[in-house]
């Protein structure tokens, strides 16, 4: 993968090594990530 994206409620050894974190599943981690990479306006 080009670019390594986090859930924000996943594991901390995961978090410190991604591009990017995002929030959590419960806060709509998925939708902010896609939204963050620009998948989604």
């Amino acid at each position: 993968a080009r670019i390594g994206v986090a859930m924000g409620n996943g594991v901390e050894e995961l978090k410190a090594i991604a591009d990017h974190v995002t929030t959590s599943v419960s806060e709509d981690g998925i939708y902010n990530g896609l939204k963050h990479l620009g998948y989604i306006k």
